[in-house]
């Protein structure tokens, strides 16, 4: 039965970037979460954190995922905090081989500098803060079914890297591309 691949990893570990290539690259779809309640809510994640907190941007986000979870096979990529929810990352196992796409805080820091800003990085030292979140959501992802080291590799490398790991498990190829 195909089923969907799920990328978690830190804000800045490619997880966006990664799942378009591998979803063009498989003729599938992306559902990138944080992308979706941007386009929902009408406002950047900041925004939203800033108007309905932490806890309650979680709950939408859970639901979110779940929802993508009930479509056709895709690549799905919640935003780094979602795998961090107790039970989360058990429950996705289910239905997707779910693969953490793992760097150091230092790496995912200097990505992150090119994108949006960040919720969860504002005030005080960012890296310090993304060191933070290493710490406490990697015994999270390190419940994924499988890694993908991506350090020094490109995005187009990283994809390549999680597409073959989708190959080795067989079943849970999301699609054949023509």
């Amino acid at each position: 039965m195909p089923r969907h691949i799920l990328l978690v990893g830190l804000p800045g570990a490619g997880k966006s970037t990664v799942g378009k290539l591998v979803a063009e690259a498989m003729n599938t779809f992306v559902i990138d979460i944080d992308a979706l309640l941007v386009r929902e809510m009408g406002m950047p994640v900041v925004q939203i954190f800033g108007m309905v907190g932490e806890p309650r941007f979680r709950e939408v986000e859970r639901d979110a995922v779940k929802a993508a979870q009930s479509r056709d096979p895709c690549i799905i990529v919640p935003g780094g905090g979602w795998a961090a929810q107790s039970g989360q990352l058990q429950e996705a196992k289910q239905t997707s081989l779910v693969i953490y796409l793992k760097c150091q805080a230092a790496t995912a820091l200097k990505r992150r500098e090119k994108g949006d800003a960040h919720p969860l990085l504002a005030g005080g030292d960012p890296g310090q803060k993304m060191r933070a979140l290493l710490e406490q959501r990697e015994p999270f992802y390190l419940l994924a079914d499988h890694q993908v080291n991506t350090e020094g590799l490109s995005p187009e490398a990283v994809a390549a890297e999680v597409m073959n790991v989708a190959r080795q498990f067989g079943g849970w190829f999301v699609r054949q591309a023509p």
